[in-house]
């Protein structure tokens, strides 16, 4: 059984179909990319796991429960954090308060100080920016404080929402490594990212979004090696 099961959703926006009849599934303890150009309904498609717009239709299971009619709130009490695209940090307040925000859960609230403690040996910049505000870090430090605030929430699947958009080249790679450790807590992670060459590398599985639609799934290799994503997206 995957851990998490994402059967024929469909979402649109008024007369628009963002998505239709998309179906993906991610195994426990993987890193699962989809990849797409832009607009392609990646990031719609983790806002709908999330339970922050409605679908039209499908269903979303996590664990083997209906999660596509529950609150985000509730979402995120069973273990599915999502670190949303544009790092949505909270820029007046410090890193350490950003990270506490991650916690306030009941279970993670009780695990705080070991969480603290894991983070910031991931992220020993963050250690030593814990007093400064958020809002004056340089981008790739704000993103990794968006990924360190999402681990403050113990998340069992943790989707992570174009991490690498903006960043310098030297930065993207610092980000993707860190993804692979994160990988090696037996976190699963859902990766969502136009970086399709990165993304792939790093994955065991993924899928190719395109208008909405799935168009190609495999191994991470297979995929690299698809001739179609060859030329579509690696230039090739």
């Amino acid at each position: 059984m995957p851990l998490l099961d994402v059967r024929n959703v469909n979402a649109s926006y008024k007369d628009f179909h963002i998505f239709k009849d998309v179906s993906i599934s991610v195994e426990a303890n993987e890193i699962l990319s989809v990849v797409g150009a832009n607009s392609a309904g990646k990031s719609t498609l983790l806002k709908a796991i999330s339970g922050m717009i409605d679908l039209a239709k499908g269903d979303i299971l996590f664990q083997g429960n209906r999660i596509s009619t529950l609150t985000t709130h509730e979402i995120a009490r069973l273990g599915v954090i999502q670190v949303p695209e544009a790092r949505r940090i909270f820029p007046i307040m410090t890193v350490f308060e950003n990270l506490l925000v991650g916690s306030v859960l009941d279970k993670a609230r009780k695990k705080r100080s070991e969480s603290i403690e894991y983070v910031y040996n991931l992220f020993p910049v963050l250690k030593e920016r814990r007093g400064q505000l958020a809002g004056t870090l340089s981008g790739g430090e704000q993103q990794m404080l968006a990924i360190a605030r999402g681990l403050m929430a113990l998340p069992i699947l943790l989707m992570l929402d174009e991490p690498s958009v903006g960043l310098s080249p030297i930065m993207a790679e610092s980000i993707f490594k860190i993804i692979k450790e994160i990988d090696k807590q037996n976190i699963t992670i859902l990766l969502v990212e136009q970086n399709v060459q990165k993304s792939l590398s790093i994955a065991k599985r993924g899928y190719v979004l395109e208008t909405g639609r799935i168009k190609l799934e495999g191994t991470g290799q297979e995929l690299l090696a698809n001739p179609y994503v060859k030329e579509a997206y690696l230039g090739l």
